[in-house]
């Protein structure tokens, strides 16, 4: 289908990551499709709920990045893809999935997505979204409360011991892998407006 730019966003849990992925998806429409690393959770179905519970979520092999490798790869060769879907509330994966039609503009999302040499290779655009550790944990505690039925004292008690001690071993030394460190994500609107310029250009010599 022609040349395809893909364009990975990563950051620490709360960043912001997100809002910059929807300011662009709200730019672009239809010529944008979205792929997080979320998505892509290991199953654990053979482990029981309050197993699962347990388990280190922040760490690169709580993913099946591979999986999300080989999807990327269909979409850039004009492939659709069936990507999973993935319960928060279940710590699994659901038995549905999304197909995905390729598109001109693929963003990668994830914390964890410029840590891996393979996905990093798939990359035109490596965006890293950097914002104070205080303000992502506020961020990570609203949405784990109020989006994900969690309480307080197991969020907390999951940032001490995974996900901080990881975006340390991981996350924050990824960013030296980046092209671009944008503070506040999507409400940055100058280096939105840059971004937005750039895929412009790209789209335009199509």
């Amino acid at each position: 289908m022609g040349n395809v730019i893909v364009i990975g966003v990563a950051g620490g849990t709360g960043s912001g990551k997100t809002t910059l992925v929807n300011r662009l998806k709200e730019e672009f429409n239809n010529e944008v499709v979205t792929i997080s690393h979320d998505h892509y959770y290991k199953s654990n179905d053979h482990l029981p709920l309050e197993e699962r519970k347990k388990l280190n979520y922040d760490h690169p092999n709580a993913f099946d990045t591979a999986l999300m490798v080989s999807h990327i790869k269909r979409l850039k060769n004009g492939e659709s893809i069936d990507r999973p879907s993935y319960s928060f509330v279940e710590h699994t994966r659901t038995k549905e999935t999304v197909h995905i039609t390729p598109a001109k503009v693929i963003i990668v999302e994830g914390i964890l997505i410029f840590e891996n040499k393979e996905l990093l290779s798939l990359m035109d655009i490596k965006i890293f979204v950097d914002t104070d550790a205080d303000v992502r944990l506020i961020r990570r505690l609203l949405r784990d409360v109020k989006e994900r039925g969690r309480d307080l004292d197991s969020v907390i008690n999951q940032y001490l011991t995974t996900v901080k001690p990881m975006h340390e071993e991981f996350v924050e030394p990824s960013k030296k892998n980046a092209d671009v460190i944008i503070p506040e994500g999507g409400f940055n609107s100058v280096a939105l407006s840059m971004i937005i310029d750039k895929i412009k250009t790209f789209l335009s010599h199509e």
